[in-house]
């Protein structure tokens, strides 16, 4: 024992300092202080008792003995004409998978970033709460959260008792649940709800749907890095989808595992292997992710015909979706549209898709939605024979923008209306070898205005043959045979072809000046590749019970509009388009040789560009330009711009089917040599060149040029060439069966 009598030793000068530091802790006013402290402790901490008290009287708050009987509803399914699966319909889509069977790492992953001291709390983690109440009073801002697994668990599955509002009330709220749900079940139960219930973007809810939608493979078969990949999408599932934003995914990916290589779950040596992983998205088939515009199209309609069982009873939808061709057209679309942001086609001056994606990944907004500031394209494919939709896309980006352009976008199809304007003329009696007047035009409009429309290229050829006037694409003619007709005539033609939207009965409307749905004006082609039977685009075959049982099975609509002959001598009009008019360069010229004709389309202002083509057994289409209409490009063209994707398309298609046979010539066609310039029967007295043209038996031309005299040209309106005609054609009987003005 020291001697107290005996000299101390020096203190030593760490000690000294210590207690130099505390030496205001014997100050007077500190034992008052600590006093106040506590007494404001144990007020705060009756408050805080009595808050949590009354906060869920009432039932106020929501059971945690109703997840004993908790059972998600069950998404329906969606699937191809050959069967393959297509994608889930349903509010959560959901694959429910046995905690036992979720990998060790995949657990880890989430536990370490959501709530590493799970397995110690009782539903709150107060070390958390009071080191997050900490942060906010600092930064005075509510942003640093403390939601535990549990508390998460809670608000997910009670989202409208438990709402998302950043207030002390509902968090008090979702503590006391939490809190009810641990005394109720053990933690293994707890996390297995929680994992099959955390919603980690692309509609997919639970580890195991998201494993298959992002990876294409079972959660019980996914590596460290995708276990991380999954667990870091919780904090903002949008922000990190790997598929929209894959180096800021690949960044948080890391991040996870890091968090995992210091809570010792995995090794330094299979953290750096984790790192250094590449990400290895599924394809879009594999994950459920085809063809998003066509399955939200199908939902609508589902949804009108079943309504809430769509979400809930698990149904079967065979639909009439091909993804072999649905991919070739979203392929096709999207080089297409590439390339002409490329400058291939010209000067092009506005965003580009990739320009946009790089700076909205930096945090910019511009705009998305229904109002997509870059280019902007539908593809739609029919099978005409039934009407069945075989592939359908409806813009770039599903994710960016769900509006679907080839179901809900309203645009001026321009010259693609022309073959319905042919289409009257041909019912009327007229043949590819009439003669139209491809010379300067003007009338006065109701407003008082005068309207001059004009030709693509600025120039008149004079007279020329219908044939000519269509696959040439030239809109004097096409103006003046509709004036021919009437607008009665074309407007009632429109509708038989499937046409729902106002066509406005004015001249402009016979160029393609009314609006039109993509869906719509494509399939309207199917009365050319029938031969005259138009039928009526759908995407459902049938629906079933979860059992089997046929709940559904909607029938194909058919309709004839024209008669076979007049229908091939439309056909045979069309295929001079794709064979030697103006889309040649991007169809035959670029090696599709199936029997095939179809129609280029642009609006006056260069802001639509359309092809509509078709074979016997197959109509395709596309439409492209802004949502917000403008100039696409100088010189924009449907030759150009949108031609090449349909060839990519049906070059694609045909490879991995058998090409039809042409069109058979209808017993009901007869051809006759004509000439160019008047469209009568050819002799040596013509002036212009012999033409040798197809006729309806009975329509033929009974006059030659022989019996061709001058005639005054008729006045507006009631002109056919615009000059000198035969007098014969004065007799409302003659051949031709011109209908009256």
């Amino acid at each position: 024992m020291d001697d107290p009598s005996s000299p101390s030793l020096p203190e030593p000068p760490m000690m000294a300092a210590k207690r130099s530091r505390f030496a205001w802790l014997r100050r007077p006013w500190v034992g008052w202080l600590g006093i106040a402290v506590l007494f404001g402790g144990a007020v705060g901490v009756a408050g805080a008792a009595t808050a949590w008290t009354m906060v869920c009287r009432n039932d106020a708050c929501p059971s945690a003995a109703s997840l004993t009987t908790y059972t998600p509803n069950q998404t329906s399914k969606l699937f191809a004409v050959d069967g393959r699966f297509i994608a889930e319909l349903g509010l959560e889509r959901r694959t429910l998978v046995r905690l036992d069977e979720i990998p060790q790492h995949v657990k880890d992953a989430f536990l370490v970033v959501e709530d590493k001291r799970f397995y110690d709390h009782a539903g709150i983690d107060y070390v958390r709460v009071f080191g997050a109440a900490l942060r906010n009073v600092r930064s005075r801002s509510f942003d640093e959260g403390f939601s535990t697994i549990t508390m998460q668990l809670a608000r997910n599955i009670f989202p409208e008792t438990l709402t998302r509002q950043k207030t002390l009330l509902r968090k008090l709220k979702e503590g006391h649940v939490a809190v009810d749900i641990e005394r109720a079940y053990n933690k293994d139960r707890i996390l297995e709800l929680y994992l099959n219930q955390i919603y980690l973007g692309a509609g997919a809810y639970g580890v195991e749907t998201a494993a298959q939608r992002y990876f294409g493979k079972s959660v019980r078969d996914v590596s460290v890095a995708e276990a991380a990949m999954l667990a870091a999408l919780p904090k903002a599932p949008e922000r990190y989808n790997p598929r929209r934003f894959p180096d800021r995914a690949i960044q948080r990916r890391n991040t996870v595992v890091e968090l995992m290589r210091r809570a010792d779950v995995v090794t330094t040596a299979d953290a750096s292997l984790a790192k250094a992983f590449p990400l290895e998205l599924a394809q879009r088939v594999e994950a459920g992710e085809t063809a998003p515009y066509f399955v939200e199209w199908v939902r609508q309609q589902l949804d009108h015909h079943f309504g809430q069982k769509l979400y809930e009873q698990g149904l079967k939808v065979y639909t009439t979706l091909d993804l072999d061709m649905q991919a070739a057209a979203e392929r096709a679309l999207e080089e297409q549209l590439r390339t002409i942001e490329s400058g291939k086609f010209g000067p092009y001056t506005h965003l580009t898709f990739e320009q946009y994606q790089a700076r909205m990944a930096e945090g910019e907004q511009l705009g998305g939605g229904g109002d997509s500031p870059y280019l902007q394209g539908s593809f739609v494919a029919v099978d005409p024979r039934l009407g069945a939709v075989r592939a359908l896309v409806g813009g770039r980006d599903y994710n960016d923008s769900k509006f679907n352009r080839a179901v809900q976008a309203l645009r001026q199809p321009g010259s693609t209306f022309k073959p319905i304007v042919y289409a009257t003329a041909v019912r009327a009696g007229l043949g590819p070898g009439h003669v139209l007047d491809d010379s300067p035009l003007s009338m006065e409009q109701l407003s008082g205005e005068t309207w001059t429309p004009q030709n693509f290229d600025l120039k008149y050829e004079g007279p020329m043959p219908m044939r000519r006037a269509l696959f040439m694409s030239r809109n004097i003619p096409a103006i003046r045979v509709g004036l021919e007709l009437g607008p009665q005539q074309v407007v009632a033609m429109a509708r038989r072809f499937g046409i729902s939207t106002e066509v406005p009965p004015y001249p402009s409307a016979y160029i393609g000046s009314g609006d039109v749905y993509p869906i719509e004006m494509i399939a309207s082609y199917s009365v050319f590749a029938n031969l005259g039977l138009r039928t009526t685009p759908y995407a459902i075959l049938r629906v079933e019970t979860a059992e089997g049982e046929v709940l559904w099975q909607p029938r194909p609509e058919r309709e004839a509009v024209l008669t076979p002959e007049e229908a091939w001598l439309m056909v045979s009009m069309m295929k001079d388009v794709v064979g030697r008019g103006t889309a040649y360069n991007s169809t035959t010229g670029a090696g599709f040789r199936v029997p095939a004709g179809g129609k280029t389309g642009t609006t006056n202002d260069g802001a639509d560009v359309w092809f509509i083509g078709y074979t016997a057994d197959l109509v395709a289409g596309l439409w492209v330009g802004f949502d917000k209409p403008k100039k696409i490009k100088a010189n924009a063209q449907g030759g150009t711009l949108a031609a090449p994707a349909w060839t990519a398309f049906m070059l694609d298609v045909y490879k991995r089917k058998p090409a039809p046979p042409d069109w058979p010539r209808p017993d009901g066609i007869l051809m006759r040599e004509i000439d160019a310039t008047t469209g009568l029967l050819a002799n040596s007295t013509c002036q212009g060149p012999i033409l040798s043209e197809y006729f309806v038996v009975g329509t033929e031309p009974r006059l030659s040029c022989a019996d061709f005299v001058p005639a005054l040209p008729r006045v507006q309106g009631d002109s056919i060439i615009g000059g000198s005609i035969p007098r014969a054609l004065r007799d409302t009987t003659n051949p031709f069966r011109i209908p009256p003005p």
